[in-house]
């Protein structure tokens, strides 16, 4: 697995989602305010817009999640699933912590 270095922890702002590329694969990575890292794909399923990494960050009976700015769909950043919807899923990719540098990477 090739790991991609995309910024400093500090960059990455609690409770909100940042879009990035990893080897041409659109990436929405959040910190939630534990500080857990999730990187699940940035294309919602539904519209197909590259908006998740907008969308609003919070959980569902403890399971962290990120409901869509479009249609309003959550999904689980753990698995990618759609609680709101079992046909439907986003990408996960592997994310760490190392030192102070958050990187993803893509199997």
């Amino acid at each position: 697995m090739n790991w991609q270095q995309i910024c400093g922890i500090d960059l990455l702002p609690r409770e909100y989602g940042v879009p990035v590329l990893v080897q041409d694969h659109p990436v929405a990575l959040f910190r939630t305010h534990d500080d857990q890292l999730f990187a699940v794909g940035n294309v919602d399923p539904f519209c197909g817009a590259g908006v998740i990494s907008r969308g609003i960050v919070g959980d569902r009976s403890g399971e962290p999640t990120v409901a869509s700015p479009m249609l309003k769909q959550v999904f689980s950043l753990r698995t990618g699933q759609c609680l709101d919807d079992p046909n439907a899923r986003l990408p996960v990719y592997p994310v760490r912590r190392r030192a102070d540098v958050v990187e993803v990477a893509v199997p």
